[in-house]
């Protein structure tokens, strides 16, 4: 329910036969009702333009008379910390029934009802155009990188014929503030500790990560690692760059993320590492290459971080029209 591009679901990835509504405690809902996911988050709305099941996840709200439903969808809308403040659970918060039901609504005459949708619904629209452009930028800024990398061809070997691959030995929570040399975890971003295990170039990969999304960085020098991070080395110097290497497992983070393991943490095998396919040009063309394609990152790296600025920027602006919405601004 949270990354829909529109508020409106017309059929959903499970269903439930008329046995199963008979034996349970799920409730069909008339079309056109918002339906609001009240735990694990609380917040999420749709509204179904279809008759519907929830599971007690879910609160099905039916507009009477006088309640646009797309009025209601957008005031919930407006109001998810509220909403997130009144629940309750010390595993996951869980909006119940009762405090849901003591949330007012300002219900304003139909008329008024239809402005305030009609101007948020242009607004949101070409908010979703701008949110839409910035990603296509950012996926053209990928795709170019990638090009140029895919345009260097070379003979294709398994990159466990060509390094050595260890582990750091340390607990993630060895990191020390203001330390003195690099800590790699899993995390993107990179700590500090007080002593080095490793003084060498390297290729750092997260073996582990909840949902897939594992991270490479390339460094020279003194540094420690968890023991979930692999570190890789390169055999021969003359035969592999170790910056052509590096784009060639940024690019790869797609593939370690179909490939990993686990029902909760996802995480990645030695072998996955080992057996993964990279590309060997001559030397100097891996250099020259890793030359140009520094300069490509750092390009869609801004636009990453434009990109980013940009969903930031256009997620405060949806919250302030929603807000001058209920509080008769707009």
């Amino acid at each position: 329910m949270g990354k829909r591009a529109t508020p409106y679901i017309d059929q959903t990835e499970r269903t439930i036969t008329d046995a199963g509504m008979q034996n349970s405690s799920a409730r069909l809902l008339p079309q056109q009702s918002v339906i609001l996911s009240s735990r694990a988050p609380i917040g999420h709305l749709v509204i179904n333009t279809m008759p519907m099941a929830t599971n007690q996840g879910c609160k099905g709200l039916v507009p009477r008379n006088g309640l646009d439903n797309k009025y209601l969808y957008y005031y919930l809308a407006s109001i998810v910390p509220l909403l997130n403040d009144l629940g309750t659970g010390a595993t996951f918060k869980e909006l119940s029934g009762g405090k849901l039901k003591e949330v007012p609504v300002p219900v304003a005459p139909l008329p008024e009802q239809h402005r305030i949708v009609a101007i948020l619904d242009e607004a949101f629209d070409g908010i979703a155009v701008a949110r839409a452009n910035a990603e296509k930028n950012l996926q053209n800024a990928r795709a170019l990188f990638e090009s140029v990398l895919d345009s260097v061809q070379g003979e294709n070997a398994p990159l466990g014929n060509y390094v050595t691959i260890k582990t750091g030995k340390l607990d993630a929570n060895a990191a020390t503030e203001n330390g003195t040399y690099p800590f790699f975890t899993c995390a993107k971003e990179v700590y500090a500790i007080d002593n080095y295990a490793f003084d060498c170039e390297a290729i750092l990969l997260a073996g582990n990560n909840a949902v897939g999304d594992f991270n490479v960085k390339h460094y020279k020098g003194k540094f420690n690692a968890y023991q979930r991070t692999y570190v890789i080395t390169v055999a021969d110097e003359n035969r592999l760059s170790y910056r052509f290497l590096y784009f060639q497992m940024l690019k790869s983070l797609r593939q370690f993320k179909e490939q990993s393991v686990g029902a909760g943490t996802k995480f990645l095998k030695l072998g996955m590492i080992k057996e993964l396919e990279i590309s060997l040009p001559p030397i100097a063309k891996q250099i020259e290459s890793g030359s140009m394609l520094d300069s490509m990152l750092d390009e869609t790296q801004r636009l990453e971080s434009l990109y980013q600025q940009k969903l930031t920027a256009l997620d405060e602006l949806k919250k302030s029209l929603l807000y001058q919405a209920f509080s008769e601004a707009l």
